[in-house]
Order: C-alpha cells, then sequence, then structure tokens
C-alpha cells in the first residue's frame, strides 16, 4: 500500500506565511489562523509544504487504505486560499454557500481569493459545523469499533 505523501510536519507556520508574497494572502493567512485556531482550539500545522492544518484524526476506508489528516485548514496558494473542510460542500453547505460571496469549489475546498470577497461570518460557521460533524463521526466510528462485528 502506498504510503501517505502529506503529513505533519515539524516546520515553521508563521514562516511559511511570511514567504508568501502577495502581502494580502499573507494578510488573509493570519485571519484564518487566528478564526481557525480559535473554532478547532489547536495550534496551526504545516502539513506537507504548502498545508496549514488544524487538530487531526486517524481515517482509515473499508479498502483499507488509512491516513492522518488534519480536521481543518488551508493553504495560500498563487491563484486563491484554498479552504479545507472535512465534509461534503454542496451536499452539507448549499444554504451557506448562496450567502458566502465569490468563491470557487473543488471536491471539499473553497477557493477564495480574498478574505474581503467573502461573508467571514458564513465561513466561521461552515468551519464549525464541519469540525462538528467530523468530531460527531470520529465519535461514532470509534463506538462502532468498540461494539465490534455485528
Amino acid at each position: 500500500m502506498a504510503e501517505q505523501k502529506t503529513k505533519k510536519t515539524g516546520e515553521s507556520v508563521e514562516a511559511f506565511i511570511d514567504a508568501v508574497p502577495d502581502a494580502q494572502k499573507r494578510d488573509d493567512s493570519y485571519s484564518l489562523i487566528k478564526m481557525m485556531q480559535k473554532i478547532t482550539g489547536e495550534a496551526p500545522h504545516m502539513w506537507g509544504p504548502s498545508l496549514i492544518g488544524f487538530g487531526d484524526f486517524h481515517y482509515k476506508y473499508e479498502s483499507g487504505c488509512s491516513g492522518d489528516w488534519f480536521v481543518v485548514g488551508f493553504s495560500p496558494r498563487k491563484a486563491a486560499i484554498s479552504v479545507y473542510l472535512t465534509c461534503g460542500l454542496h451536499q452539507q453547505f448549499a444554504s451557506h454557500l448562496e450567502r458566502l460571496g465569490k468563491f470557487k469549489t473543488g471536491v471539499g475546498c473553497l477557493y477564495i481569493k480574498r478574505l474581503a470577497d467573502i461573508d467571514q461570518s458564513v465561513l466561521r460557521e461552515m468551519i464549525q459545523i464541519s469540525v462538528k460533524s467530523l468530531a460527531k463521526t470520529v465519535k461514532d466510528k470509534a463506538k462502532a469499533n468498540k461494539k465490534g462485528p455485528k
């Protein structure tokens, strides 16, 4: 089985953000750190060379594939800031997306050019829901594993 490529590292989050060439993306990154840290209660950590994640959890699919990932995170990329949430964007957040503002989506990401383009209170709600949803999923799976096979 292939080894997971993106892992939590000991690299400095601050050094990474300070090296981002775009001043607005740097400012937005520090704002996202404050927001995500307050919501998760976790310190930011680098995951791989360009992702900033908060908290972590272990996952295992029925296929046997498993690994570790962050609860919520982001990456200040050249084209946009990628915000990573852990639950289905279009299913879980349809009404939020209608109110969010200017963004694009991927499978599990929001792509935001600048925080000024969106309603940050809506983003905050989405992050809170994502964090709570993942915590419930992890807790439910732990309970199921304790009960054993049926």
